[in-house]
């Protein structure tokens, strides 16, 4: 799993069976770091030329089948398959157009294991969202809670509403994070710091909320064009310190998250139960504002650290367990799309599972 965060490559030996349900056991995990040239290069992906977007996505493809190789060896794992999210470089639904990069012949070649890799396009072309693709997870992996948040680069949010699992992008996350943290000379905004020192700024928050992502209804995801054409032009004001966006968009997040769940909440005599998995978790500073306004109705859960760092890059070997029992893998009610549908691309041979 390599997420729009763009901090490295998530590995996780997964195991799954299924008896009346699904349960899972991460055997081994490991956040691979990228180089800083593939870094580089995947940060500014959507700026190349076709002919050298071939190119990256055979390089990043060998690259990560190069790392796989490498974490089964030193681990003595013999996997079955790679389940392969690839970096996504343009995603835009309106068009009936997302692309992921991470060749899954070049993956499947150098790894020496077959791979089921984009896991988005089918349904984008049966008229979805393509995302989010982790709720199908939340319904069969995490059934114990009534919603469960992922804070990566993007937040979103997925819940059963009336028997029917719905998700959704809910805001940017870390991509704004990361960038206003840099500008203070930090990698990310660790414990969230840097907002706690900041102030809000009235005028951006009231722009932010302000924006037309935030008046769409039923499914719907945010990408990096999102982020460019949107949000930079309401932040970027040479009279912003980097600090004081950072706790303006802190208090933009919290609220745009809490008030989803406060809207879903059902009502019944115990608090409703919310995981928070992803990066974002680990900012104490957002945590505390987002608990301080839903806990009177819903109980926030931090779960371990393997699974608020590896759900993601769990849900996915899950996707590809899912493709090749042919079961669909993609709720239209999440997406949008005509139906549920069973979306990835087979590299290799498999033997039957």
């Amino acid at each position: 799993m390599s997420g729009t965060s763009g901090d490295g490559l998530d590995i996780a030996c997964c195991e799954f069976t299924i008896k009346k349900n699904w349960r899972f056991k991460i055997i081994k995990a490991e956040t691979i770091p990228f180089t800083k040239e593939l870094e580089q290069s995947l940060q500014n992906a959507h700026l190349l030329d076709a002919e050298s977007l071939e190119c990256l996505d055979l390089e990043f493809g060998e690259w990560m089948g190069k790392v796989t190789k490498d974490f089964c060896l030193k681990n003595n794992l013999k996997p079955t398959a790679i389940a392969s999210h690839g970096h996504t470089v343009f995603h835009r639904p309106d068009l009936k157009m997302t692309k992921q990069i991470g060749n899954g012949f070049a993956l499947s070649h150098t790894a020496g294991l077959p791979v089921i890799n984009d896991f988005r396009k089918l349904d984008v072309v049966m008229g979805g969202q393509g995302a989010p693709l982790v709720p199908i997870g939340d319904a069969l992996l995490f059934s114990d809670f009534d919603f469960a948040l992922n804070l990566g680069g993007i937040a979103n949010i997925s819940m059963d509403n009336h028997g029917e699992r719905i998700a959704f992008d809910t805001c940017p996350f870390n991509l704004l994070f990361n960038h206003f943290a840099l500008k203070s000379g930090k990698a990310y905004d660790e414990g969230g710091n840097l907002a706690r020192s900041g102030s809000i700024i009235p005028e951006a928050l009231t722009a932010l909320n302000s924006l037309g992502f935030y008046q769409q209804k039923g499914a719907k995801s945010l990408g990096r064009e999102n982020i460019s054409q949107d949000f930079f032009p309401v932040l970027n004001h040479d009279t912003y310190s980097p600090n004081d966006v950072l706790t303006t968009l802190s208090e933009h997040y919290a609220a745009c998250i809490a008030r989803i769940i406060l809207d879903h909440a059902k009502e019944k005599s115990t608090k409703s139960q919310l995981l928070v998995t992803g990066g974002g978790a680990y900012n104490t500073f957002f945590i505390q504002n987002l608990q301080n306004k839903i806990s009177h109705k819903v109980n926030l859960v931090l779960p371990e650290k393997q699974i608020i760092d590896f759900k993601e890059a769990l849900v996915f070997a899950f996707l590809g367990v899912l493709r090749l029992r042919k079961e669909n893998n993609c709720l239209a009610s999440v997406t949008g799309a005509t139906e549920d549908n069973c979306g990835g691309t087979i590299f290799g041979l498999f033997n039957e599972i």
